[in-house]
């Protein structure tokens, strides 16, 4: 008997595509789920290494015209209204304000400090979401997945003990198909929030240093636009 039982469940074919084509339409809709969301988490991760590569070469190429000695009207005409990188989008912030709040008799208007540095702050928040834009549905996966698959794993086994009941065997040709379908939803959810995890880290980490950089510069940029108001 135990051989037979041996031979009919060496017979089943256990490749994933199988068992995911025996599961119940409720496991199979929670598996491609889960797989979509893996292959998306993916697409973020390569999306974000271009974009924060990009944000780096982008930064050390301004603040070598910046700090080279040229006059910041000249890098603010050169730059012009339409500037390219994080960068240059707070600077052109930065002096614009400075440009406004010049009277028409050349005099400051009062409130300039703290209406530039607002507005590299607002620049900032900017460049910070634009940095952080898909983060979140890494941290959403990494924190669901599991969960997701495991109710496709629940509701399999439950499909499971179901056809247990109706064929009235307990034997292995009849329990490891229903049981290993289960399993499955859990491992592909368990494939999606892993990477979800770890590259939600990484990619945070990333973004809070680019954005502590532009912090840094729009500092550094405040200290000169601060002694240039004194010297007025």
């Amino acid at each position: 008997m135990e051989t037979e039982v041996l031979a009919a469940a060496s017979e089943i074919d256990f490749s994933l595509w199988a068992l995911f084509w025996r599961a119940t339409f409720v496991v199979k809709i929670v598996m491609i789920m889960l797989f979509a969301a893996s292959i998306w988490v993916w697409a973020i991760l390569f999306q974000k290494v271009v974009q924060f590569r990009r944000a780096r070469g982008n930064a050390a190429a301004f603040d070598r015209a910046f700090w080279s000695g040229e006059p910041l009207d000249e890098l603010y005409e050169k730059i012009g209204d339409t500037p390219r990188s994080a960068s240059e989008r707070i600077f052109v912030a930065a002096m614009g304000e400075w440009n406004r709040s010049h009277r028409d008799d050349g005099g400051l208007i009062a409130g300039t400090q703290a209406r530039i540095d607002r507005t590299m702050d607002v620049a900032i928040s900017k460049e910070r979401d634009r940095l952080a834009g898909g983060l979140t549905f890494l941290a959403t996966v990494g924190s669901t997945a599991p969960f997701v698959g495991l109710f496709g794993t629940v509701w399999g086994i439950k499909h499971a003990f179901e056809q247990i009941a109706l064929s009235g065997s307990t034997n292995l040709a009849v329990v490891a198909p229903g049981i290993a379908e289960a399993l499955l939803a859990t491992g592909i959810g368990l494939v999606a929030a892993i990477p979800a995890v770890v590259f939600y880290n990484k990619l945070s980490r990333d973004a809070d240093r680019i954005t502590g950089n532009f912090e840094a510069f729009a500092d550094e940029f405040a200290t000169i636009l601060s002694r240039q108001l004194d010297a007025a």
